[in-house]
């Protein structure tokens, strides 16, 4: 379902950026917080919406209650990239800015020592 909401000098781009941006299908385990990679990359926010109901709708109930569980992300990816190659990728990407994130938040060690004492 699309909201068409106006947006000052933005016009209709939301919308049109859901049709048009690609997300990635994610398998993951909330029980163990272990990712299974990605199942596949499609076009468009409620292509993906729908292709992860229909995943839900073929999960066995037993998978499901082993924690397994499936999300929609947007991505960079290309609709169609094997499942493999995406994993990869997506898993560089996080590795990229989790490396940064760290050098932002490493800060020089201030001396404690007090040279008064």
């Amino acid at each position: 379902m699309l909201f068409r909401t106006r947006i000052p000098g933005e016009g209709l781009s939301l919308i049109r950026d859901a049709c048009n941006a690609s997300y990635a299908i994610i398998r993951h385990n909330v029980r163990t917080y272990r990712s299974d990679g990605v199942v596949e990359v499609v076009k468009g926010k409620e292509s993906a919406e729908s292709e992860l109901k229909k995943l839900e709708g073929f999960q066995t109930p037993e998978d499901r209650h082993e924690g397994w569980r499936y999300f929609i992300e947007k991505t960079d990816l290309k609709a169609g990239i094997d499942p493999t190659e995406a994993t990869h990728r997506r898993q560089a990407a996080l590795e990229i800015r989790e490396s940064k994130a760290l050098q932002e938040t490493k800060t020089p060690i201030a001396s404690s020592a007090d040279p008064q004492r």
